[in-house]
């Protein structure tokens, strides 16, 4: 069975980083390796890491992007799977990676993100999330969806296999935002991409902080100026780190 290698980037997460890595530690099948990359942070971030008995390795280059990377090249599992540090996921989902990824024309996936906080679950934009696995790429790059092209985000906890990350070039360093439907598009044109029919939690403090309308102005607005062709470079500006 081939191995997967949970990869967590993390920049000053010490609020969530202990749960999340506390729920990984009951997984059933346990992940081959789990994997820490700090990209310098000022909190106890690493520190927490460490006491989970989880490999940290540091990055010498902040950003999401190079951590990854960096991730990728450090983990010596078949199967990538990258984990934001503000998610929970399935104790049973190593299985669902290997069982997901078991079809040779697969190349990766993602899950149903579900987005809550400790007031509230995020229904609506939850289900924005899920429609837009499937809508953006088919407004945007239709003779890629109709191959198997699903846009996934960071949310959705992406898995690709080892081999086809490494072909694509892996993530682009370079990007400061949407790096993750950037390497949707290199997986698709190498296989199919699967939405799988469970759920992940993913923290809310975004929306939280913002509010709903700007929330939502914003993630409309970035995506579909993306989709448009513009640069990442300029999306970011309206995407401000929330911790």
């Amino acid at each position: 069975m081939n191995r997967v290698s949970i990869i967590i980037p993390a920049l000053n997460e010490a609020t969530c980083l202990e749960r999340t890595l506390r729920q990984l530690s009951i997984l059933n099948p346990p992940a081959w390796e789990v994997l820490v990359v700090d990209g310098g942070s000022q909190d106890d971030t690493v520190a927490i890491a460490l006491s989970a008995i989880t490999r940290v390795i540091s990055s010498s280059i902040a950003g999401r992007s190079a951590q990854m990377n960096l991730g990728a090249e450090t983990a010596t599992g078949e199967i990538l799977c990258f984990l934001h540090a503000d998610t929970l996921v399935p104790d049973d989902i190593v299985a669902v990676i290997q069982k997901t990824l078991s079809d040779a024309e697969i190349v990766g996936g993602g899950f149903i993100s579900v987005m809550a906080g400790s007031q509230q679950t995020r229904w609506g934009f939850s289900l924005h999330n899920y429609l837009k696995t499937y809508y953006a790429p088919l407004l945007f790059r239709p003779h890629l969806f109709f191959k198997g092209l699903r846009l996934l985000f960071g949310d959705q906890v992406i898995f690709c296999r080892r081999t086809v990350f490494w072909e694509g070039a892996g993530f682009d360093a370079a990007l400061p935002i949407m790096e993750e439907a950037d390497l949707c598009l290199k997986l698709a044109r190498r296989g199919r991409l699967k939405l799988v029919n469970r759920v992940v939690e993913s923290s809310d403090r975004r929306v939280a902080h913002w509010g709903e309308l700007k929330a939502t102005a914003i993630y409309l607005a970035i995506g579909f100026l993306w989709g448009f062709g513009v640069s990442a470079r300029y999306l970011k500006l309206f995407y401000e780190d929330i911790r």
